[in-house]
């Protein structure tokens, strides 16, 4: 996965949005809004990996409940610098978060979402 490092944002209000992007711009990573309809696609897909095609299908369903945000392409070096200048910078944690992974590069963000939403109930209860 050597590509160029993103995030992909998925569920945030147009202030949050932007405070991130701006973060992301300031660091040199690429950061995606992704909308609904795309949620049908491939992580692969959308944090812009290679060999993975845009299926044709558009996601109808409804929208995650809590924001999420993907790094893709980034050695943990950039992310403690993303992660560390939010915090510098006031902006409020998101709760859910994730890498690209070799075994999630196939998932929907749906799938992601599930599977965080899972980690993060049987850490908090």
């Amino acid at each position: 996965m050597t590509n160029q490092a993103r995030i992909l944002l998925f569920n945030m209000n147009k202030d949050r949005q932007l405070s991130i992007e701006k973060l992301c711009r300031s660091l040199s990573i690429k950061s995606s809004y992704i909308k609904l309809s795309s949620y049908s696609q491939s992580l692969g897909y959308l944090a812009g990996i290679q060999g993975f095609p845009r299926t044709p299908s558009t996601f109808n369903g409804a929208e995650l409940e809590s924001e999420m945000l993907i790094f893709s392409g980034m050695d943990s070096g950039l992310t403690d610098r993303f992660l560390q200048a939010a915090k510098d910078n006031h902006l409020p944690p998101i709760t859910l978060k994730a890498i690209v992974t070799p075994t999630n590069i196939f998932w929907t963000p749906i799938k992601l979402y599930q599977e965080l939403k899972k980690e993060h109930n049987s850490f908090n209860s």
